[in-house]
């Protein structure tokens, strides 16, 4: 005669009997309710070392103390390759007199404008594509040719029709978020798993349900890299533009810079926009790792 599943799990816990038997391992155990003494020291931070905190400011030091060698041992002309505390000096005045401060905001705002129109216009045209196929026939061989223009070549021809100013610079700013998140919109739509669509029209979620419960959870991944992208590549274009057409602005204060010799001036534009570039990337990061904690198996 079979046993059924609950006589098992009562013969099983009759017949178990904790073992009160101390472990002859040779090793004293820490009674229960110690906690492990603290990393103190030396050990504290090669802990942090070895968890990956200290690997990424490994290079830039090393650069660093390459660069201090270089001009210290004179490898490099002044001219060509200043000493970093000269930069550091140079940095200190441009900030104190208002220069930087004031090139900084204007390169920002401008890149905040372009990225507003430019991610909003890609989000729906993107999300309109993405869920019609008639749509994206209709606009996709205009949006390609459109996509091959590279920004910084209609740059004169706005400047011609609109004048020198921050328009021309915020449509140059708005083009290139435009197509790489209209892109990663489209295909994160199409990309959606084929069962994630059946559970929907056999629940027969309406179509704003089905677009808020099943389209965006499935599209957000290959829509959020998208954004990363496109916010990288307005900064950098928004530097190329200042140096061609700008008359304020990190860009300019770069080309400036390259007109009197001022190579310490150089530098310093270029350490705030690597600065800012990485914490923006940092912080999009953070933003991504929330929005998609609840995605299994990603890794942010």
């Amino acid at each position: 005669m079979s046993s059924t599943p609950a006589a098992t799990t009562a013969a099983t816990s009759a017949t178990t009997v904790p073992s009160t038997r101390p472990e002859s391992s040779g090793v004293a155990s820490r009674p229960r309710g110690l906690a492990a003494a603290p990393v103190t020291g030396g050990r504290k931070w090669y802990s942090r070392i070895k968890a990956g905190y200290a690997v990424p400011v490994i290079l830039p030091i090393a650069i660093l103390a390459i660069w201090q060698l270089a001009t210290s041992r004179g490898w490099a002309p002044p001219i060509l390759l200043p000493r970093p505390e000269r930069v550091f000096n140079t940095a200190r005045d441009l900030f104190a007199d208002g220069t930087l401060f004031n090139d900084f905001i204007t390169s920002i705002t401008i890149v905040i404008q372009g990225f507003a129109w430019g991610s909003s216009i890609g989000l729906v045209f993107g999300a309109w594509a993405g869920l019609s196929r008639h749509v994206e026939r209709f606009f996709g061989p205009t949006f390609d040719a459109i996509r091959a223009v590279p920004p910084l070549a209609i740059l004169p021809l706005i400047i011609l029709w609109w004048g020198v100013g921050d328009l021309g610079k915020v449509i140059v700013i708005s083009k290139t978020v435009f197509f790489p998140v209209f892109l990663n919109t489209v295909q994160g739509i199409r990309s959606v798993q084929k069962e994630y669509v059946e559970v929907g029209h056999v629940f027969r979620l309406t179509r704003w349900q089905f677009v808020r419960k099943i389209i965006v959870p499935g599209a957000l991944p290959s829509i959020l890299v998208g954004v990363r992208f496109a916010a990288g590549l307005s900064w950098a274009m928004i530097i190329a533009a200042e140096m061609l057409s700008g008359h304020e602005g990190l860009g300019y204060l770069i080309q400036r810079a390259q007109d009197l010799l001022f190579t310490d001036q150089m530098f310093v534009a270029i350490f705030v926009i690597a600065a800012f570039g990485l914490g923006l990337d940092l912080i999009l990061r953070r933003i991504e790792r929330r929005l998609l904690r609840w995605k299994q198996g990603y890794v942010g």
